[in-house]
């Protein structure tokens, strides 16, 4: 049996596996809730980060801290870089940045601050198992790195930028952070995330119409992996 942490970004996002769990305990912690229920012989631990790196690195703490997750998955939905990335596309993270983090100034490169490196590593063993999760489900599961940063990117300048420095094959708003957490507190993570949007011009009005669908597909996925741990 595992303490086993479930992420999502929003409300959208764990809604699905709350709506299989059924059964399930509400605890309101440090302005948000967790939701705490047993699973496949598992007790999960469920929660949405809200929006943003501060937010996502709060909540994953907790998860950790408060509720002794002994892993942690992510699940959600991100913008899509990579051309060969369509919307509904999976996408599993082998390692994460955050794009905005900028003393660039000082001579060093984009995304670096003294202390961290640039990229943040996901967990290996749990890549391995995603990847067999979606042989099974007959789904094509896409390795890539995936850019964070406190901005939903809607702009094809910013884009190619983001691209061309870390060469990101998706973006979003927490992973990086919530892995940074991990890392630091030696509890293997997994970020997986279902392309919205394709983060150009019109993403904005991609991401609505997406972002339900997108978190169903996830939300099936990460139960799987809980399945096999």
């Amino acid at each position: 049996m595992m303490k086993i942490a479930i992420l999502g970004a929003m409300p959208e996002e764990i809604t699905p596996l709350l709506e299989i769990l059924k059964v399930y305990e509400k605890h309101d912690y440090a302005n948000n809730s967790y939701y705490t229920a047993n699973y496949k012989n598992h007790e999960l631990i469920l929660a949405y980060s809200k929006i943003g790196k501060v937010n996502s690195t709060l909540s994953a703490c907790v998860m950790i801290e408060k509720f002794k997750a002994e892993a942690l998955l992510f699940t959600g939905v991100a913008g899509a870089f990579n051309p060969s990335l369509k919307i509904g596309d999976l996408l599993c993270a082998t390692k994460l940045c955050q794009y905005d983090l900028d003393i660039t100034a000082f001579g060093h490169p984009l995304g670096f601050v003294p202390g961290n490196e640039i990229f943040i590593k996901t967990d290996e063993r749990l890549n391995s198992l995603a990847l067999e999760v979606a042989k099974e489900l007959g789904i094509k599961l896409h390795t890539g790195i995936i850019a964070t940063g406190d901005e939903f990117i809607c702009d094809e300048a910013k884009k190619e930028k983001i691209r061309s420095i870390f060469k990101a094959d998706a973006c979003e708003m927490e992973g990086a952070s919530v892995a940074l957490v991990c890392e630091a507190l030696k509890v293997p993570c997994f970020i997986l995330r279902a392309m919205s949007d394709e983060a150009g011009e019109k993403a904005e009005f991609d991401f609505d119409e997406f972002v339900v669908n997108s978190a169903k597909i996830s939300a099936n996925f990460v139960l799987k992996m809980c399945e096999k741990l």
